[in-house]
């Protein structure tokens, strides 16, 4: 992917720096209950929530560990900063000011005002309107907040444990997490989100998530003439990787299809890929058809 000397987003925010109240490391309550509920889907995180709340009584631990607050304005410390990351953080820096352009033209397009998402670069624990995120987590958006939030070190497990290197894997990760910011804008966010507690929410939320990558592969279609050779296969690898029947065989071995809540490794390449060949939002929608038919 062609980025170095590229416009840089303005709307991104170095927090490597800053200690969240809740200290370092790489848990996270927030990310714990992703997690759980990625893998055992909503009957998981209610065990889950249950067992806490049990060892709170007992004293053991503390609720804000499990559950993770607001933002905590954490104090600031010197870090160090190798060449290689600092090369990462302008990268992203690149990417996000890529999906402002596309974003902000196809709202025009449709008459609307595209407002723009902010980015925060932390490491190993950031607080955020959603709770405490974690680099366990990879990035994530937050729409409490409307920021996206990444921890660097990210991009070393996507190429050591997923086998997706590239630079272009990388963006399509963030394009995607923008994407759920689209979402929010439109209002389709919050409509699935007063859904939980819903017997098929998990199903919500696996349209809402391939419609997120649908709207990645938008994102790389009207960036094509920054694209080099191996790019596309770069973000099919990554998809394909992160796929729910993927993730699932590799942490427990066996597929859980009634748990997804992110479309497995086909679904989310095949709607990156129709959002490529499209570049049309209208084309992106994933929750008029059948489930099935995903």
């Amino acid at each position: 992917m062609q980025w170095k000397g590229r416009r840089e987003s303005a709307n991104v925010e170095d927090a490597r720096g800053e200690r969240s109240g809740g200290g370092g490391g790489s848990g996270g309550g927030l990310g714990l209950v992703m997690m759980i509920g990625r893998v055992f889907g909503t009957k998981g995180i209610l065990a889950a929530v249950v067992v806490g709340a049990v060892l709170w009584k007992m004293g053991i631990v503390d609720p804000s560990m499990l559950l993770g607050g607001g933002p905590s304005g954490g104090s600031q410390q010197q870090v160090e900063v190798t060449p290689e990351e600092q090369e990462r953080f302008n990268f992203v820096k690149v990417v996000l000011a890529d999906t402002e352009d596309v974003w902000t033209s196809e709202f025009a397009r449709h008459g609307k005002r595209y407002e723009l998402p902010a980015m925060k670069v932390y490491r190993g624990r950031v607080g955020t309107a959603c709770g405490t995120g974690s680099a366990a987590m990879g990035p994530f958006y937050c729409p409490g907040d409307r920021k996206v939030y990444i921890d660097l070190s990210f991009y070393d497990e996507l190429a050591r444990t997923f086998q997706s290197p590239g630079d272009f894997a990388q963006a399509y990760v963030i394009a995607h997490e923008v994407g759920h910011h689209v979402q929010k804008l439109l209002g389709t966010s919050d409509k699935v989100a007063a859904m939980q507690g819903r017997p098929d929410y998990n199903e919500y939320s696996v349209r809402l998530e391939l419609q997120a990558d649908f709207y990645a592969g938008v994102w790389a279609n009207h960036s094509k003439r920054y694209l080099e050779h191996g790019d596309i296969e770069e973000a099919m690898r990554a998809a394909n990787a992160i796929g729910d029947d993927a993730i699932q065989k590799k942490q427990q071995g066996r597929v859980i299809p009634h748990s997804f809540t992110h479309g497995t490794s086909a679904q989310r390449m095949r709607w990156f890929t129709k959002g490529l060949q499209s570049g049309e939002i209208k084309d992106g929608d994933t929750f008029s058809m059948a489930y099935r038919e995903l």
